[in-house]
This record gives structure tokens, C-alpha cells and sequence, in this order.
């Protein structure tokens, strides 16, 4: 870093800005600007925009991230903002994941060196941490062939690829009845007990997962005001009586008028019984009762226990892949 305009850098990691362009920390009073740039970089990289304000301000005020130090935002000689880089940790402990949106047009070029100074601050992380060395990640989705060079130039390898599956509801058939002895009824959210056996089925259902990091149950509880809270949208399944599955969804697909499975959870014991399918079948249903035009999820294809045979069997089908990247850090002084 280097220079300075109005008491901000004029250079990000051996890059000039032009002239009139400064690079600042975020406040929450940039959330509307903010936001004009992750529309700008979802629509190149999805076809649409992708994240709303509320998700903005959950960014900037997630317990593990102080704009301050860990968020940077580039605005033109207008005050226009061209770039955002901003560090996630939902848990606090574990990896680092680093987000630089940039408006294509205008911003591309940033990308990189904003990436060196994130990466600067996750070593600095690591050194307040007491921990030799964190694992940082980034996305790169199918369009961003400039962003997945970069990466690979600053050290970051392909560890997996997420595929985003969607299905229409339109021609939806009748929902079968579940195979015998399987039960699927809505979450009673109000109900402790209730909300602790689905939190109880999800923990251990993903714990044969690669990248699980548990949390606890108050802490999930505590994180799930993001993705919404369609009760209604919320299925547990049993088995003769037994708790056996659990599917969430999320409100994070409804611009696109879509209903959104954010997590479908069967234990060991009843995997392969028709306990997921009968899951999906009963929240696509609800969706389609809502007027809702398709439904999705996304899979990670590393993951064991993922069920693409079932998906494709309920009707979903492949759209489109996210790869993520990675690469290890080590604190700074080491």
C-alpha cells in the first residue's frame, strides 16, 4: 500500500488507482452502493442478481468481521462504487473466505490485487489467532475465466465443484404417498424440543460431510435469521415414529420466484428407504401450492453422501457449476 487519496490509499497491492479513485472501508451507510456492485458481478456471473440489501448489511455485521480491518470498497471520482472485498468466518474458527466483487465493466482489474490485500489481512488473522496458518477459499463461477486465472496465479487450487440443480413445478406431479411406515410433516418451530431433533438430525446427517464444522445447536439457531424463516417450508420425516430426516429451506432463491432446499439431512440408519425423496416430493409440493415456478438446490460433489441419483429422480436437473478454490496462508511474522 502506498500514497494516499483524501487519507486513503491511492495504490492496492502495486496498483494505481486512477485518478479520483479512492479505496476506503465500508460503513453500513454504503449498503446501497455496495449493493450496485454485487448486483453488477451476479448478473456477470449468474445471469442475475443474486443477493439483496439485507444480505449486504448481514455481510458487514457478521459476528467474525470488522469492516474496519477486514473490508475494503473502491469508489470512481464520483463516488460510484466499483469493487467490494470483504472476509467471512461464519463460525469464527476454521477457514477464511474471501469475497472481491467488482463491477465487470469497470472494476475487473481489481480484483487481483484487492485479493493480495484480503490475503494480508488473513495472515494478520491467523497471527491474532495464535495459529500458524489458515485455509482461505473463494468462488469462481463458469463465466469468470479472468478470476479463476488470478487465482490460480496467487496459489489457490480447485478443491471441489458445486452444481445448482432446478426443476420446474409447473408440470409437478401429484405427490406420491411416502414409502410405508415414512411420515412427513412441517417443523413445529415452536415447539424447543422439535427444533433441537431437527438441529440434532442435520448435525449428525453432515458429520460424514468433508467441510462440516459443527457449531452447536444456539449458535445455528442463532444463524438461521439469513435464510429466512418459511416455517411452513421446514419438513421432518420419520420413520415408524423415529426422527429419521429433516429438509430447510430458504427464502434466498425468491426473487427468482423459486423455492430453495438449503439443507436435505437423513441419518445413517435410514438412508436409501425413500426418506429424502419423500422429503423433497413434500416440499417441492408446497412450493408449487405457494405459485412458485421451479424449485432447486445446490450439491457439492465431493460430498460422500451426496444423492445426485436422487435429485435427478424428483426431476432436478443440472444448470450450472461454482468451483471453489483454496489455498493456505500462513500468519504474518512466520
Amino acid at each position: 500500500m502506498g500514497g494516499a487519496v483524501g487519507g486513503w490509499p491511492a495504490r492496492i497491492c502495486g496498483v494505481t488507482l486512477p485518478a479520483g479513485w479512492t479505496a476506503r472501508r465500508p460503513t453500513l451507510d454504503d449498503v446501497p452502493a455496495l449493493l450496485k456492485v454485487v448486483h453488477a458481478a451476479d448478473t456477470f456471473a449468474l445471469g442475475y442478481p443474486d443477493f439483496d440489501a439485507e444480505d449486504v448489511r448481514a455481510a458487514l455485521t457478521a459476528p467474525f468481521v470488522d469492516p474496519a480491518r477486514d473490508s475494503w470498497l473502491v469508489t470512481d471520482q464520483d463516488d460510484t462504487a466499483v469493487a467490494w472485498a470483504i472476509l467471512d468466518n461464519p463460525t469464527g474458527v476454521g477457514r477464511e473466505f474471501v469475497e472481491v466483487l467488482v463491477d465487470p465493466d469497470r472494476g475487473a482489474d481489481l480484483r487481483a490485487p484487492l485479493l493480495a490485500r484480503q490475503l494480508d489481512r488473513v495472515a494478520e488473522r491467523a497471527a491474532e489467532r495464535g495459529v500458524p496458518a489458515l485455509t482461505v477459499r473463494c468462488a469462481v463461477f463458469a463465466p469468470e475465466t479472468q478470476w479463476a486465472a488470478e487465482l490460480a496465479e496467487a496459489g489457490f487450487t480447485r478443491i471441489k465443484r458445486y452444481v445448482r440443480m432446478t426443476r420446474p413445478l409447473a408440470d409437478l406431479p401429484a405427490e406420491p404417498p411416502p414409502p410405508p411406515g415414512v411420515t412427513v410433516r412441517p417443523l413445529r418451530a415452536d415447539d424447543e424440543a422439535d427444533l433441537r431433533a431437527f438441529y440434532r438430525i442435520f448435525d449428525i446427517a453432515f458429520r460424514d460431510t468433508p467441510d462440516y464444522e459443527p457449531v452447536g445447536f444456539d449458535r445455528w439457531r442463532q444463524e438461521l435469521p439469513p435464510y429466512g424463516k418459511t416455517w411452513d417450508e421446514w419438513f421432518v420425516a420419520e420413520v415408524d415414529g423415529e426422527p429419521a430426516g429433516a429438509l430447510q429451506s430458504s427464502d434466498q432463491a425468491l426473487e427468482q420466484d423459486m423455492g430453495w432446499v438449503r439443507t436435505l439431512s437423513v441419518l445413517p440408519a435410514y438412508r436409501r428407504r425413500g426418506v429424502g425423496a419423500a422429503l423433497l416430493r413434500r416440499a417441492f409440493a408446497t412450493y408449487a401450492a405457494k405459485g412458485r415456478s421451479s424449485a432447486g438446490l445446490g450439491v457439492d460433489l465431493t460430498n460422500p453422501t451426496a444423492p445426485v441419483t436422487l435429485y435427478r429422480s424428483v426431476g432436478l436437473r443440472e444448470v450450472r457449476w461454482t468451483d471453489m478454490c483454496e489455498r493456505i496462508v500462513p500468519a504474518a511474522g512466520v
